[in-house]
């Protein structure tokens, strides 16, 4: 990855953010997928270590970031010999922006019996699929996507349907720093706002958290999501989306969300 990074390290817990981190809805804010990929970088380095793996990541997103300095702190709420729990939060300059609690379950062997489980998606591979432009709907003059999509289902507004799509990410989080698969799947989770909550005038919701299960980390250097659910009523929407690698079902990611408008 030669491009720029999203954050560049500015000691322990504390990262200075670069432009290439703006997000879609206003031009000086951050984008969610840096901040879940932040707090899932500080989960594993400061807890994920002995046998332990992050099974679920919540974050509620309560005030849109700035492209200001930040701090990450992070405290243990749990830590069980067979389950932690940890509680993260996104601070910048005193101002608190989002939280986070984090469930660690320690890995062990997974039990003889049978256990339904649906099938896993039959979809072309990322290598298949030719390459992808944002859609219309997400796109403005002040941001550009910073990862890589291979859609699987069209995203035309006049047919809209369940959604699927492979995602790769181009930069790294922080500068310096190799992602590890669950960070990747961490920044990665903020998609399913846009997957599940795309209609026929685009994107039209902003979300107010993310809810990330994992049962696995990612294997390989494409996510993939599949829309599993979508419900709005009265400007609330709930979306769901289904998470793959290419061997496999890997988790899924819940979002709730507000409608907004973009600014341009």
């Amino acid at each position: 990855m030669s491009a720029e990074a999203f954050t560049r390290a500015d000691g322990p817990g504390r990262y200075i953010v670069n432009r290439v981190s703006r997000g879609p809805w206003d031009q000086n804010s951050l984008h969610a997928r840096v901040l879940a990929g932040l707090f899932g970088h500080e989960i594993e380095i400061g807890y994920a270590g002995d046998g332990f793996h992050v099974a679920r990541l919540t974050i509620d997103l309560y005030r849109l970031p700035t492209l200001a300095p930040c701090e990450i702190t992070s405290r243990y709420v749990r830590e069980g010999n067979r389950i932690r729990v940890v509680e993260v939060e996104y601070l910048s300059e005193g101002v608190s922006y989002a939280r986070g609690t984090a469930v660690l379950l320690k890995r062990t062997e997974n039990p003889t019996g049978n256990v339904w489980s649906p099938p896993d998606w039959t979809v072309p591979t990322p290598a298949q699929l030719p390459d992808q432009r944002i859609p219309s709907g997400l796109a403005n003059a002040n941001w550009e996507p910073m990862w890589e999509t291979k859609a699987i289902t069209s995203r035309d507004p006049q047919n809209v349907g369940q959604g699927a799509a492979w995602l790769r990410e181009t930069r790294q989080l922080v500068e310096g720093v190799e992602l590890t698969p669950f960070v990747r799947a961490a920044s990665a989770a903020d998609w399913t706002n846009p997957a599940a909550n795309w209609g026929s005038n685009g994107l039209e919701f902003i979300n107010a958290d993310i809810t990330l299960y994992l049962h696995r980390y990612p294997r390989g250097e494409w996510v993939g999501f599949h829309v599993a659910s979508h419900h709005s009523a009265d400007g609330i929407a709930v979306g769901e989306c289904t998470m793959y690698d290419e061997e496999g079902a890997i988790g899924s990611s819940t979002v709730c969300a507000l409608a907004q408008r973009r600014k341009s």
